[in-house]
């Protein structure tokens, strides 16, 4: 049995998560999110783009298949269980019904806005709901911009360059808005965290990390997938307190995450992570 974290943030790791049905393969699994129903969504490269899971690792259901690029990215499920995709490569964000109907789209597929104009979207990666409504895409590898967005889809403001000082951005791999309605960014390739107030006004960063890659907060605390050496999972407070963190290539943690790309936490607390490279797999952090 291989236990990671600390203290009331203890983990097994499960062996083998979910049962894949015969034959399939998750190709490069991108990312994860999980509904009201503590069904775990993940979104990845291979035959069958949106698998849907119970928490026992149960096949539910599956759709999106021939829908996206050969680079889908990220994932967040809306608090009415619509499903949001994010498709780097189209330069798209889609909502979807929960069976897979599509109802909008941002942006335009296969036409990128150029990157000096700073318009959505030029390959963006994630998207993330505030509780006031209002959405926030991160347009990651091209764009270097927040992009803010009312409910019902007009662009409000954008914020953001190309850089390394506070409000610039070397690579905006995902986002998230807290209960605090701060937009929190994994800024990957800075190797930080910057936080900023729903209008764009710099806050804060936490640096204590290794490429992150992604956000997910459950209950007012953070996890964070990290991509870099040594790709692992850390747990924060709100705050910007740590709370626990393990790593792939050492320590008890050694082999459980390898190709850390996305992660997302379901009810009773236990994580998952998706991995890219040669993993192409989801590890299930099971709590304890």
């Amino acid at each position: 049995m291989q236990i990671v974290g600390d203290g009331d943030f203890r983990y097994e790791l499960v062996p083998s998560w979910p049962n894949l049905p015969k034959y399939w393969a998750f190709g490069m699994a991108s990312d994860g999110a999980v509904n009201s129903k503590d069904e775990v969504h993940i979104f990845s490269r291979g035959l069958h783009p949106l698998t849907i899971w119970d928490t026992d690792g149960n096949f539910i259901s599956s759709w999106g298949e021939g829908c996206f690029s050969a680079n889908p990215h990220g994932i967040y499920i809306a608090p009415d269980d619509n499903v949001w995709l994010v498709d780097r490569d189209y330069h798209v964000a889609t909502e979807y019904t929960p069976d897979g109907r599509a109802l909008r789209t941002f942006g335009e597929k296969l036409a990128p806005s150029p990157s000096f104009i700073g318009e959505p979207f030029n390959m963006p990666s994630g998207l993330a709901i505030a509780p006031d409504g209002n959405i926030f895409v991160s347009d990651g590898y091209g764009g270097h911009r927040v992009h803010k967005f009312s409910p019902d889809g007009k662009l409000l403001l954008s914020w953001g360059r190309q850089g390394t000082g506070p409000g610039e951005f070397a690579l905006l791999h995902n986002v998230w808005v807290d209960s605090r309605s701060r937009v929190l960014i994994c800024d990957r390739e800075n190797h930080r965290i910057q936080i900023f107030d729903d209008v764009g006004n710099y806050l804060d960063q936490w640096t204590d990390l290794v490429a992150p890659g992604d956000i997910w907060i459950e209950d007012d605390v953070v996890y964070v997938v990290e991509q870099g050496a040594g790709c692992g999972v850390s747990v924060w407070t709100l705050d910007g307190d740590p709370i626990t963190r393990w790593r792939g290539d050492r320590g008890p943690g050694k082999g459980s995450v390898r190709d850390g790309h996305g992660i997302c936490v379901d009810s009773e607390g236990s994580i998952y992570v998706t991995e890219i490279g040669d993993a192409q797999r989801v590890r299930k952090f099971q709590k304890v």
